[in-house]
């Protein structure tokens, strides 16, 4: 199986107003996000590639007009979790590209989340 991961950043802020109100994620707070979509192939193409970097442009483009510098509460549906963008994220990739596995978002150096759609036999 061959894999490639790509990474984007984007900043933006959020509150989490789900969480009570003594919860530091409650409160207006922002990140300098980073995400990594993972996709994956049981062949390389003609190329060699199981798909060209370049041709992962559009989620750049679509992360820079409707996340970086935005407030994620006016943009996403639901919890801005960083849970929920990777899902989110996800959709939209998959939607692109079928070789799509997994998205993984970090809102700091030491936290990761990943949406990865259970795969059944």
């Amino acid at each position: 199986m061959y894999t490639i991961t790509k990474q984007f950043t984007f900043s933006a802020s959020h509150r989490l107003d789900q969480l009570p109100p003594d919860h530091k994620c409650y409160s207006l707070h922002g990140h300098n996000y980073v995400v990594e979509v993972v996709l994956q192939s049981a062949e390389s193409n003609a190329d060699g590639f199981v798909r060209d970097y370049g041709e992962l442009e559009p989620l750049k483009g679509f992360i820079d007009e409707k996340l970086d510098h935005r407030h994620l509460n006016d943009v996403l549906p639901g919890v801005t979790s960083a849970e929920n963008i990777a899902r989110w994220l996800y959709d939209f990739a998959r939607g692109l590209w079928p070789e799509v596995v997994a998205v993984r978002v970090s809102e700091t150096p030491k936290t990761w989340a990943e949406y990865r759609p259970e795969v059944r036999p």
